[in-house]
């Protein structure tokens, strides 16, 4: 079966001096990439990484975090790119409920790397990417990572053999429950995801993607992502998204596509007025994905004198599907406004009522989703699965309809999501840590409108009888355990929480 790296092998023979990445001032060809993956490769293997195991990376956004997820597969284990803003109690969850063997980190969590051994015994191996320390590498850290690829180039040692059911990546994801869930994402997941972009999409070897989300997110690795290395084209990393340097990069390397969440489109279009669209060169720019949220169409008007030769391609899309499910053309981009378009080609959609019948165009009820890019099942969590799927169908949580000519509306998010700057929050997560604050009998956490990230955490606390605390209290203890962006901004006292009679809290009345 095709090992997702052995892609590598095709573009080194067939564009051996195109470039495959692209960062700052440095270019990566294809034969440098396909070199160097195959040097750590051989070196993860070497230091005992296998098939089947988990090797998790958690890096900022840079060239080694491309070869390092090659690399993985290419030892025929499992890459788990991280929430690089995961604080150390999430980190290390993640890692034991993974039972992951390796880790890959780079020196600005080299800190955590000590208290992550201690928590997670399955973690055999760390590799440190530019870890600092008097011997060039940090506490609990193994070896360098650049030390490994230099000790192995030029190992003639073949990618490992894997089946299309094994896994390639496993993601975790918010989801709605107060633990992250894991999401396995076989060869063949990832490949009908590839398959079914290069169709929607047109890519070729002509085209470059720019990176600028986070590399460890789903629409940033896949949307189309690496689907652009699959058809031999290039891919540019910005180290961290900046509107102003984003902007500029398209200019800089020629651009042609690019995933932005609705907060990183948003900002770009406030950096530049759409009537001196001349201060960055976005020419070659041809389409954007984006994340389905309902824009107005003044901002359309803006993206387009911004992108003047770019399609707006809204989509929807799940950690669980390999992102992407469906996409709003170009020609209805105006009059299917708000509409995140149809199913791609080997994407099997349905809306059903409570009785899982069909629901007819115009009525909501609950999306499903079949298709060869669709997961199996969560990781190590078989409850989970079952509650998951249907028949074979996979049931998103999402309130949706179709309208009469087939295009798809999201009428409502997962039940207790908070999508805050493009990254999933998941209330019960932020109750949890609460509800152990000795003061706290109750909490809820719902989303509050923000102008620049869309909406932010918000605590609706209920104290225990006599206990005293403050809302600085409370958002200083959240932010002790939760990553930045889960930490509640806002925290109001009330003296009960409102549910329904059988005890279930009413958020839209908090809301």
């Amino acid at each position: 079966m095709f090992n997702l790296a052995r892609l590598l092998d095709r573009n080194a023979e067939r564009h051996s001096d195109r470039a495959a990445v692209l960062m700052n001032d440095a270019l990566f060809t294809h034969a440098e990439l396909n070199r160097t993956v195959h040097a750590a490769s051989a070196g993860l293997q070497e230091a005992g990484v296998g098939h089947g195991d988990v090797v998790a990376i958690l890096l900022d956004n840079c060239v080694e975090f491309l070869e390092a997820s090659f690399a993985v597969n290419g030892a025929g284990a499992i890459f788990l790119p991280l929430n690089t803003r995961l604080a150390t109690d999430e980190l290390s969850y993640i890692l034991g409920h993974a039972q992951c063997r390796a880790l890959i980190v780079g020196d600005r969590f080299a800190g955590m790397v000590p208290e992550l051994r201690r928590r997670c015994p399955s973690l055999a191996l760390v590799v440190g990417v530019d870890a600092q320390g008097p011997d060039g590498q940090g506490p609990g850290i193994d070896f360098r990572y650049d030390a490994m690829v230099q000790g192995h180039l030029g190992v003639a040692k073949p990618f490992a053999s894997v089946d299309r059911a094994d896994i390639s990546r496993l993601m975790y994801t918010s989801g709605t429950t107060a633990r992250p869930k894991g999401v396995p994402l076989s060869y063949d997941n990832v490949l009908w995801k590839i398959f079914d972009h290069v169709v929607e999409f047109g890519l070729t070897a002509a085209d470059r993607t720019l990176m600028a989300g986070p590399m460890y997110h789903v629409g940033c690795y896949d949307l189309p992502g690496i689907g652009t290395l699959y058809a031999g084209g290039s891919l540019a990393i910005v180290p961290k998204f900046d509107a102003a340097a984003v902007l500029s990069a398209f200019g800089r390397y020629d651009i042609t596509n690019v995933w932005l969440a609705p907060a990183m489109l948003n900002a770009i279009l406030q950096v530049e007025a759409p009537e001196t669209p001349e201060r960055f060169d976005t020419a070659s720019v041809r389409f954007v994905t984006n994340g389905g949220e309902k824009m107005p169409v003044s901002l359309i008007r803006r993206f387009q004198s911004l992108f003047p030769n770019a399609w707006l391609a809204d989509s929807f899309g799940m950690t669980e599907t390999v992102s992407g499910d469906t996409v709003l053309d170009p020609e209805h981009v105006i009059d299917k406004l708000g509409s995140v378009g149809r199913p791609l080609l080997h994407v099997e959609a349905r809306v059903v009522g409570p009785d899982d019948a069909d629901m007819p165009p115009g009525k909501p009820g609950e999306l499903l989703l079949r298709g060869p890019k669709v997961f199996g099942g969560y990781w190590r969590d078989p409850d989970a699965t079952r509650a998951a799927f249907t028949d074979g169908w996979f049931r998103t949580g999402d309130v949706a309809h179709f309208d009469a000519d087939g295009y798809l509306f999201i009428d409502d998010r997962k039940k207790d999501m908070i999508i805050s700057g493009g990254e999933n929050v998941a209330s019960p997560e932020v109750e949890r840590v609460l509800y152990n604050h000795p003061s706290v009998l109750e909490a809820a956490v719902v989303g509050m409108p923000d102008e620049r990230w869309g909406e932010v955490p918000k605590a609706v606390v209920v104290l225990r009888p006599g206990a005293s605390v403050t809302a600085a209290d409370l958002i200083e203890f959240c932010g002790a355990h939760l990553a930045r962006y889960k930490v509640p901004r806002r925290v109001e006292f009330i003296d009960a929480l409102p549910r329904t009679p059988s005890g279930k809290v009413l958020k839209r009345e908090l809301k």
